[in-house]
């Protein structure tokens, strides 16, 4: 029998605290050995950066507490740990941003020197030797990035600089050269960049060849076991293989062309998008929408979809043999790690996040695609979603678009937790790709250049009145919620549009001038591209920031804020709380302290998803059941 209730009051199993728990936060995973390894962010223990196995008795740790692994290069870290042949964990302690080594039973010893202002990243080892991109702080190197070896006994060689940024590096099989990838200011990795070689003389890379790139965005280079090289890029729009002679790069032709991507922004340092296995095939992520799994075989031109349950997110974290681990958010679960064996296509579920309450309680999202003033929308549609209870025949559901960060990130189909956590409770989710967003090609990512707080609310907007035009959500309970950049386009809804009932901003960007004063290197010139370069785009920024039009102020405000946040810093998240009071808006603000950019400690992740939840209620006036009312000053 279904029970008829409001929608939004819905009774749900799925608590705030099982959501937190439900889907793994995963920082990479590697064969080692005769076992599997990965990276997992603990919640119950601050965000602990722990590295684990599987043992006999179940998960064991491999980098024991307090230890954590994290790195800062960048500030969004990635490839914080890697692992020797021997069985040796290597790791970014995330306190000192040093570089430690530790044996089974032994304790850490440190690799790099303490009282430096440096940080290291993107550790990999290859062919027996730690590399690392190492970040220094303290104005000794300009530029203050370079690719270095790390000895393990505790040197460290910087192989080669001479670029604002590098990532990505990668030896060729007899150690003699090195290819990586390089940027500079004012471009973003995903703009353009140069994928070079350089011969190593003496462990020092003195001079390089540029291979492809300056106007195109190239990713990952890898070689071949006969040295050829194989990388990904975007000259034609989309980021596709490609393979070359180093030593001839005008040979370089496509692998199995497609209209989808093999590559995303490069905002993280571990990232893959495919792996050449020792036979020469390549096991590669196509992105259209959602993410698809293929093997390519470059000799034969064949290509079969492999069974893997991942959605979105996609990432081949290591190969070995005919098995590969792959990593994402899955299609009916939240996200895991899952070894995939090629061949006999047979999927083995590593570390995969457990489903609250079962595979009922999880929306099965539905790809749309609507008409907007700068072009098509896409998005994915979430309906409210119970076994055992409907919404009133005469009553259309409330629901939350959902705006991602980046802006440059993407959202699939996914499965996800935090989303069932609304549809079990009769709120249905939209989550949008608007423009700028990845996974539709360079152009569909351009369509953002110059137009942030523009383009990305006008594309919002047009999917949320899509849905309810179609008659699938209730036009007066339309709610909007995204962090960072996401945040940014939350805030400019607010004050561009009287679409939204409900704003919830996490860690938003307020003021384009404060954060081009504020934020951190990385992103120092990223505003160049999405509004225009400083002082010439002086009034543009002005004129879009939200905090520049306080009056257009109206629709309640929910803002979530970490105390160390270096990216987008209090003082934003401050300013449009003092304009919220000032305008007589009702509002809440919370400053979780000891949490920076995206919130990592259990109790912050719980506390945030019931403050939004009772938010909601307070704002579109239904009962929020387990969960107590939020007062709105």
């Amino acid at each position: 029998m279904t029970d008829i209730l409001p929608y939004g009051s819905w009774p749900s199993p799925l608590s705030a605290e099982a959501v937190s728990a439900a889907s793994p936060r995963l920082d990479g995973a590697r064969f080692v050995g005769d076992e599997i390894w990965w990276g997992e962010t603990v919640a119950e223990e601050a965000g602990r950066g722990a590295v684990r196995r599987r043992g006999a008795d179940g998960i064991v740790d491999v980098l024991p507490a307090p230890w954590s692994a994290r790195s800062r290069v960048h500030e969004y870290g990635g490839g914080s740990w890697t692992a020797t042949d021997d069985g040796a964990l290597v790791f970014v302690e995330k306190t000192d941003q040093r570089v430690w080594m530790v044996r089974e039973g032994d304790s850490p010893v440190a690799l790099t020197p303490e009282g430096a202002d440096v940080r290291f990243g993107g550790l990999s080892w290859q062919r027996g030797r730690l590399l690392a991109v190492r970040e220094t702080h303290d104005g000794s190197a300009v530029p203050p990035r370079a690719i270095v070896e790390i000895g393990l006994d505790g040197t460290v060689t910087a192989l080669v600089g001479g670029s604002d940024f590098v990532a990505h590096p990668a030896l060729s099989p007899d150690g003699s050269r090195l290819a990586w990838i390089a940027w500079d200011h004012p471009d973003m990795a995903w703009d353009r960049s140069e994928l070079r070689i350089g011969r190593l003389e003496g462990s020092v890379v003195r001079s390089w060849t540029t291979i492809t790139g300056g106007t195109s965005s190239p990713l990952q280079p890898t070689w071949t076991s006969d040295g050829e090289l194989v990388y990904s890029d975007d000259p034609t729009g989309r980021w596709n293989l490609y393979r070359a002679s180093a030593d001839s790069p005008e040979t370089a032709e496509p692998v199995a062309p497609a209209d989808a991507d093999t590559g995303a922004p490069l905002w993280v340092l571990g990232d893959r998008w495919y792996r050449v296995l020792d036979d020469g095939r390549i096991v590669a992520v196509r992105t259209h929408g959602s993410d698809e799994f293929v093997l390519l075989d470059p000799e034969t031109g064949s290509l079969s979809v492999l069974p893997v349950p991942v959605a979105a997110g996609a990432v081949i974290e290591d190969a070995r043999g005919g098995s590969v681990l792959v990593s994402g958010a899955g299609s009916v679960s939240p996200g895991g790690l899952w070894r995939i064996d090629v061949d006999s296509g047979e999927v083995e579920a590593v570390r995969v996040g457990e489903v609250p309450g079962g595979e009922e309680w999880m929306p099965r999202p539905r790809a749309i695609e609507v008409d907007g003033p700068h072009g098509p929308v896409h998005a994915f549609a979430y309906p409210p979603t119970h076994p055992s209870v409907s919404g009133p025949d005469d009553e259309l559901p409330p629901y939350v678009v959902f705006v991602h960060g980046g802006p440059t990130a993407h959202v699939g189909g996914a499965a996800s937790a935090r989303i069932a956590y609304l549809t079990s409770r009769g709120i249905g989710v939209l989550d949008v790709n608007y423009g700028g967003s990845s996974g539709y090609g360079r152009a569909y990512r351009e369509r953002l250049r110059g137009q942030w707080g523009v383009v990305d609310v006008d594309d919002v907007a047009a999917a949320a009145r899509g849905l309810a035009a179609a008659g699938v959500a209730d036009p007066a309970r339309l709610a909007i919620a995204g962090g960072s950049a996401g945040g940014w386009t939350v805030l400019c809804a607010l004050t561009r549009t009287d679409l939204f009932g409900a704003g919830i901003s996490r860690y938003g960007v307020a003021d384009l001038t404060r954060l081009a004063e504020d934020t951190h290197d990385f992103e120092a010139r990223y505003l160049d591209g999405l509004v225009g370069p400083l002082p010439d785009a002086a009034d543009v920024y002005r004129e879009r920031s939200p905090l520049s039009r306080l009056e257009a102020f109206r629709s309640p405000v929910l803002i979530l804020q970490g105390a160390d946040d270096q990216v987008v810093p209090p003082s934003q998240s401050e300013a449009v709380r003092d304009a919220l009071a000032a305008n007589g808006v009702p509002h809440s603000y919370v400053l979780y302290e000891g949490e920076g950019h995206g919130f990592r400690r259990k109790e912050s992740v719980v506390d945030a998803i019931e403050k939004e939840y009772a938010f909601l209620g307070a704002v579109f006036g239904f009962a929020t059941p387990g969960v107590g009312p939020l007062a709105l000053d």
